[in-house]
């Protein structure tokens, strides 16, 4: 054994006794969503994977990156930046991540589950995650697109929901800022390091989501964004809240995918409809035709599909009456034939409806009793508007 300790490079030597440093180390290692390195640390836990590794005693696949890895550095660097590091087991760990460790019907693992998180802000996870939706789209979005990204996560920050998104350009930009400018809660999930910016423009964006939110990696500081990391960030999104709503994205899109993994977790999933003829909005009309997503068209729609059974139900909705529902069909067809001026004898209302005069009698007399029909010197008359 001590042959082989020889070989740990100095700064994994304290990582093979520490699970939060071996699994500060992983996350380095191995990149988002490796099913591989998730079964290896769930079967003999992140120290003795490590071990295995970087003595040459297990898999050789994330050999080649050992020398970069400096776990104690990784961890001295997020707390520089008032952030920290989440493991399983931890008070704030976000369970609802867990499921992605769930097998498909065949026994399948087809997501992974977060071996750390790096998290920056003062909004702890394991709250954020109670009462949790993802609002996603294109990175591109129609004037129309913004106005419902951003009234749907005013909506439902309003109703004490958290909004997760991928603190993109665009839908996601348009649902975190709505969210904060409310006085919500709001978390990026980030495909870079928590200490970097990007995109660049959203600079100042999630400077706000750090101070008032959080922003969330898998990955350690100074990670770069890839594009295999903002594939598997959209699990992350998806996994850790109650449904996703697409809100506007093309026919290909990456919020299709946080979708699909939302439905894979038995997650709600809603889209926004838009223009027919928007190919902005044809990723959520796929989703509405092909995967059984339920149409969403405001923030009161969304919550009663994000939240838990009962607890926003949809307002009842007030159709404005109008003076001839409720009549019968008969009663209708004669009240219809009533006319707005002058008046009608019962036998031109029978020819009209085309019904027998003593049936028309008869109906026309109810509808003299409610106040539809009037009785002139000339017949009949409608005795009111609608």
């Amino acid at each position: 054994m001590r042959a082989e300790r020889t070989a740990v490079p100095a700064p994994l030597r304290a990582a093979l006794g520490d699970e939060r440093l071996a699994r500060a180390a992983w996350s380095r290692l191995a990149e988002p969503g490796d099913a591989a390195a998730a079964a290896l640390v769930a079967e003999v836990g992140a120290p003795l994977a490590l071990e295995a590794v970087v003595t040459g005693r297990g898999p050789a696949r994330w050999r080649s990156r050992v020398e970069d890895v400096d776990p104690a550095a990784d961890l001295a660097a997020v707390r520089a930046l008032g952030g920290r590091l989440l493991v399983p087991g931890d008070e704030e760990w976000p369970q609802p991540v867990d499921d992605l460790a769930r097998d498909d019907d065949e026994g399948r693992r087809t997501l992974s589950p977060p071996l750390a998180l790096w998290v920056r802000g003062p909004l702890r996870l394991d709250e954020a995650t109670r009462s949790a939706a993802a609002l996603v789209g294109t990175r591109t979005p129609t004037g129309y697109g913004e106005h419902v990204a951003a009234d749907l996560a005013a909506g439902l920050a309003d109703r004490g929901f958290t909004v997760w998104s991928g603190g993109a350009y665009g839908i996601d930009a348009a649902v975190h800022r709505a969210a904060l400018a409310v006085g919500g809660r709001s978390v990026a999930v980030l495909a870079c390091g928590v200490d970097r910016a990007y995109p660049v423009g959203n600079t100042a964006l999630l400077a706000r989501l750090a101070e008032r939110g959080a922003v969330v990696s898998e990955v350690p500081p100074g990670s770069v964004p890839t594009r295999w990391r903002f594939l598997e960030r959209n699990r992350l999104i998806a996994a850790a809240t109650r449904g996703t709503v697409v809100v506007e994205a093309a026919w290909r899109s990456g919020a299709l995918a946080t979708a699909d993994r939302a439905a894979k977790l038995l997650r709600a999933v809603g889209a926004v409809p838009g223009p027919v003829d928007s190919a902005m909005s044809a990723g959520c009309h796929r989703l509405l035709r092909e995967r059984g997503a339920v149409c969403v068209t405001g923030a009161d729609e969304a919550a009663e599909l994000l939240g838990r059974a009962g607890e926003h139900p949809l307002p009842a909705r007030r159709v404005e009456a109008r003076p001839l529902d409720g009549l019968e069909p008969t009663e209708l067809r004669v009240a219809e034939c009533l006319p707005r001026r002058g008046s009608a004898t019962t036998e031109r209302i029978a020819r009209d409806a085309g019904l027998d005069v003593a049936d028309v009698q008869a109906v026309l007399g109810r509808l003299a009793l409610t106040g539809v029909a009037g009785r002139t010197d000339g017949g009949w008359v409608l005795a009111v508007r609608g």
